[in-house]
């Protein structure tokens, strides 16, 4: 039976405090009025010596209906700032927890027979669904409560005075994009409770009744999976963005949560194993886990450059937009995950030797997460606080909260039951693995 380290709870819990300060400290400071959003732009433009050009007309009576827009604009930008930090953040922990499902159902599925060792460890990641996927429901709320301004398409007065966000009023409705969300995150969590509660059930059992059913709900639940994640990603994600779309979307945002989450199994796993709760693990485990953050950082390259190359060639300006926007806004964050989630892993990962070397695979998951991280953030930022973006301290914050929950929450639930199933029928063949 794993024990959760009073080092590792205290550390955890030390993160969340500091991380909810950081926060906090953004939503107090966030501007109420025009004055104080110009105010805090022009303070942070004489800090990096440069402008974002805000209040060039600021003056001139010519352009004062335009200016009073703007000015507006950049307020609900700048308010935004906390708000973003925090859904991208909140967003990100629940996608390593979503992916991690995802990979477990494929390996009951598929009925692997190199991972059910490792089973434990995906249960105990997956069971930051509940309170992950409940944040992220009472942001949505909140956001349908105009809270924020996240959602462009839940203002009423802006539906009005757009013809495409009209025609698309059908599906981008605030109750029915709840009623989605719910329906989702129910599918999901139900899921996970299940298969769980027939994993633990088999070690107990005389026969294979709880495994085969498990199977069974594995592979209906990857049906219902991969419709229900690809929904979720236009409706939590590309509707920032609701001018926006993209067909590959969907993929593209599977293969991040996909990655991101057999990383930290891999992680996770690594820690456990030295400190000798996973005895039975070998390096063709590892090495099989580092294939897969191989394999499916290739993949998501590949979705990366085909959503980017077929846009970019198309030049379409209702499509070119989105990314014309990222180039010029944030050069450094968009570039600069391409090389974190592609070119690193790719170097690193690629000799199979350096697959068994465990302080190899988790400089390379480290990055990755930080990696995809910044896709998160690049997907949500632009449509949301525009070119007013840097990382300060609500963002610091809010990546501090969610990864000192996630830590307790899932080092948590890996305590409640033994770490080695006892009766999986692939048991023996998972222990005796060899690459």
């Amino acid at each position: 039976m794993y024990t959760f380290s009073s080092r590792l709870k205290i550390a955890s819990i030390v993160m969340m405090i500091v991380g909810a300060l950081g926060l906090g400290y953004g939503f107090i400071t966030m501007p109420t009025s025009v004055e104080e959003a110009k105010a805090m732009v022009a303070s942070h433009d004489d800090g990096h010596g440069g402008s974002h050009g805000e209040g060039t007309h600021a003056n001139t009576d010519s352009h004062g209906e335009h200016d009073a827009s703007h000015d507006e604009h950049l307020l609900h930008q700048l308010q935004n700032k906390p708000w973003a930090a925090l859904y991208v953040a909140a967003f990100f922990f629940f996608m390593i927890a979503l992916g991690t499902l995802a990979f477990y159902a494929v390996q009951r599925a598929s009925q692997a027979g190199w991972s059910p060792l490792l089973f434990r460890v995906m249960e105990g990641i997956s069971a930051y669904l509940v309170p992950g996927g409940i944040i992220v429901f009472v942001i949505l709320v909140l956001s349908v409560m105009h809270m924020n301004h996240l959602f462009v398409w839940m203002d009423a007065d802006v539906v009005a005075h757009d013809k495409l966000l009209q025609g698309k009023a059908g599906y981008l409705d605030p109750v029915f994009f709840l009623i989605r969300a719910a329906i989702f995150l129910g599918g999901w969590i139900l899921y996970r409770e299940y298969s769980r509660k027939l994993s633990i059930k088999q070690d107990e059992s005389n026969d294979n009744s709880s495994f085969k059913l498990n199977f069974k709900i594995s592979a209906a639940f990857l049906v219902f999976y991969l419709i229900s994640e690809s929904m979720m990603s236009w409706d939590w994600i590309m509707s920032v963005d609701p001018h926006w779309f993209s067909t590959l979307f969907g993929w593209y945002v599977f293969a991040s949560m996909f990655v991101s989450g057999i990383t930290v199994i891999a992680m996770v796993t690594i820690y456990l194993k030295s400190k000798n709760y996973l005895p039975d693990v070998n390096d063709s485990h590892i090495h099989d886990l580092a294939k897969f953050m191989f394999g499916i950082s290739i993949f998501w390259t590949y979705l990366w450059f085909s959503q980017f190359m077929l846009i970019w060639y198309s030049n379409i300006p209702e499509e070119v937009t989105y990314f014309v926007t990222r180039i010029e806004d944030y050069k450094l964050p968009f570039f600069g995950m391409v090389v974190m989630n592609f070119v690193f892993p790719f170097l690193i990962l690629m000799n199979s030797d350096y697959k068994r070397i465990n302080w190899f695979v988790i400089m390379a998951g480290i990055v990755i997460l930080a990696g995809h991280y910044v896709d998160i953030f690049n997907m949500i930022m632009p449509a949301t606080v525009g070119d007013q973006w840097y990382i300060g301290i609500p963002e610091i914050g809010a990546i501090l909260f969610f990864a000192g929950f996630f830590i307790f929450w899932v080092f948590r639930a890996l305590g409640t039951v033994p770490l080695q199933p006892k009766r999986n029928p692939f048991i023996e063949e998972s222990r005796h693995f060899h690459y």
